[in-house]
């Protein structure tokens, strides 16, 4: 059995991400965990002392319910503020991470991709990579990113950030509809088509990847790092 760490910015990015992954790690018997770093919607007023805290909890709970349904054993919530990660100190963020890391032991890890649009996406994938640098009693063999709807594929940058290209394939076939289940949970993030934050989007994408490499359907990686140690 291996643990497994999901280390997303916002509720939702886990499911949009990893979340067939996820349901097939946990058929599989391993035991698999997320990190939700940002409280999520405290950006869409004006000030993040706008939203109501009621708002929030009601999204908190649409994340547990989505857990349910592909098998995540916990979620633990950071609450750093939505969208503006980059006025936290990263050291924060990282010791967020650490904090989960140190408890959980995971060997397997999967966590943004480091040029996407969103700051907090970009801020957590600098906070994985620093907290899980191969050092002391190093547990974590694989570190992969992931591509996440309505980011990802809107980060047009040509500053030299490379585009995001996946090398991991893996066939979430029969896991589909558990990742479809998970993301109606999250009635006030799901938007209509061609927003690509959509169920429609969520499908082609599956598609799409799954077509790259042979398959009916499949979530996109790119490997970070991989260690393999000797016996």
């Amino acid at each position: 059995m291996k643990t497994v760490l999901v280390v997303a910015a916002h509720p939702d990015d886990e499911i949009l991400g990893v979340g067939g992954t996820v349901a097939r790690h946990a058929a599989a018997g391993d035991a698999v965990y997320a990190l939700i770093l940002g409280e999520g919607q405290t950006s869409r007023g004006a000030r993040r002392e706008d939203t109501d805290s009621a708002v929030v909890d009601s999204l908190h709970r649409n994340t547990q319910e989505s857990a349910d349904k592909v098998g995540f054993r916990k979620v633990f919530f950071a609450d750093f503020p939505d969208n503006r990660f980059d006025g936290v100190d990263l050291l924060d963020i990282v010791k967020a991470v650490e904090k989960v890391v140190e408890e959980l032991r995971p060997q397997i890890i999967y966590t943004h991709y480091s040029g996407d649009l969103n700051i907090d996406h970009q801020c957590t994938a600098r906070a994985v990579l620093t907290a899980t640098r191969p050092i002391g009693a190093y547990c974590v063999e694989e570190l992969y990113a992931f591509e996440t709807l309505s980011s990802t594929e809107w980060a047009f940058d040509y500053s030299g950030q490379p585009a995001f290209c996946p090398n991991v394939f893996v066939d979430i076939t029969d896991y589909y509809d558990r990742k479809e289940q998970a993301m109606r949970c999250y009635v006030s993030e799901l938007c209509a088509s061609p927003h690509p934050r959509s169920l429609e989007g969520m499908d082609a994408l599956s598609k799409t990847r799954g077509m790259t490499a042979g398959m009916a359907r499949a979530e996109a990686f790119m490997l970070i790092r991989k260690t393999v140690r000797a016996d």
